[in-house]
């Protein structure tokens, strides 16, 4: 079966602070079926979050929120926003692992995508 990474079909991948202490991580559709397609995918998880930013699963508290078409996780920061060794003290650049998920491809989603 094809894939397809998630940055060619999300409308909008994208983190920021949720505080000094955590990350919010937003991933969003401007498709239902595409959105629904996505979710039966079981390919975005609360799993999926802990082992592409290495925190435990418990430390993911993981959301589908299908009015607005999108999942959302907040995590542990590893490091406190402004702290010395911090790189993106707002979080606004931990999205990018998330851009390289797989989705797999159906048919479904192909005729979306035309």
């Amino acid at each position: 079966m094809p894939f397809v990474k998630l940055k060619d079909i999300a409308k909008a991948c994208k983190s920021k602070n949720a505080g000094p202490f955590e990350l919010t991580l937003d991933i969003m559709f401007d498709n239902k079926a595409l959105f629904d397609e996505v979710r039966k995918s079981g390919r975005i998880t609360a799993e999926v979050i802990a082992k592409l930013y290495q925190v435990d699963v418990r430390d993911v508290l993981f959301t589908i929120y299908p009015p607005a078409l999108a999942f959302k996780a907040t995590i542990v920061r590893r490091l406190a926003s402004g702290a010395i060794g911090d790189t993106d003290i707002y979080g606004a650049q931990q999205h990018a692992p998330l851009l390289e998920i797989e989705i797999p491809l159906t048919d479904n989603m192909n005729e979306m995508r035309k």
